[in-house]
Formats: structure tokens, sequence, C-alpha cells
């Protein structure tokens, strides 16, 4: 891994831990990407200024942290646009095929204890490294 960073991935990861906790706490919600977004989607949708501020947040922080003076790392993305829709497609039928996303279940599904987050975040896991797998070393993508 490059650039890896022991402390500042410990930090980053003690703050979604907290903003998922306050979410549950203060609101009764569970932070999953997919279901806060999905609910702005939906015609008929209640909780719509959580739901706006919480996905502000995830785009304003960085860019808060950047104009502060911390350095972001570069973003480099070699796929193509097709591949990436594909992707992004294939993402959200799986997000709504397992009813959640990685943040839903693997983070606050494995902290509530839930078997289903469990069984949902392994399969996620066992895709992705399937999928580098095959993309990256079998067929040298």
């Amino acid at each position: 891994m490059d650039g890896f960073t022991p402390l500042s991935a410990t930090i980053g990861g003690l703050m979604i831990g907290a903003s998922a906790a306050l979410l549950m706490l203060l609101n009764g919600r569970i932070a999953g990407i997919s279901g806060i977004l999905g609910g702005l989607l939906a015609p008929v949708s209640r909780g719509f200024s959580w739901r706006i501020a919480f996905l502000a947040g995830l785009i304003l922080a960085p860019l808060a942290y950047a104009v502060s003076g911390g350095r972001l790392p570069p973003v480099t993305i070699e796929a193509s646009f097709p591949l990436l829709a594909i992707a992004g497609l294939l993402v959200g039928f799986g997000a709504r095929l397992g009813a959640g996303c990685t943040s839903g279940h693997g983070v606050c599904g494995i902290g509530r204890g839930s078997p289903r987050s469990l069984a949902a975040t392994l399969t996620f896991m066992v895709t992705a490294i399937l999928t580098v797998l095959v993309t990256h070393h079998l067929l040298g993508a």
C-alpha cells in the first residue's frame, strides 16, 4: 500500500465510527449511504433535512480539510467511463440486493452485531478480492 499512514487512518476510522454512532444515538438512523441517498430519491421522503446535512458533510469535510491547509491525496482513475458506469450500476444493484451498502453493513451492522451484516460484509469483501484477482492478476487489466 503506497502512502499508508496508520495515524491518519486511525483518526479517519474513529471519525467514521463517531459519526455513525452519533447518527444512531441522536437520530435513530443507520449511516448507510445508499439508504440515505435512496431516501432523498424516493417520491415521498421523510427526513429530507438530515439526509442533506449528512451527504453535505461527506462532500464538504474533505474540502474544508483542504482549504485549512491539509493535503488531500491525488486521485487517479485509470478505468474508462463505460467501465466505471457499469461498475457503478453493479455496486448499486448489489447494495439493493444486499439490502444495504458497505457502510451500512460493514460499519454499522457489524458494530451492532448483526449476523446479516456480517454475511453481507463477508460477501462484499470476497467479491472485491476475487474481482481484483481476476481483473488485475489473471486478465492483466
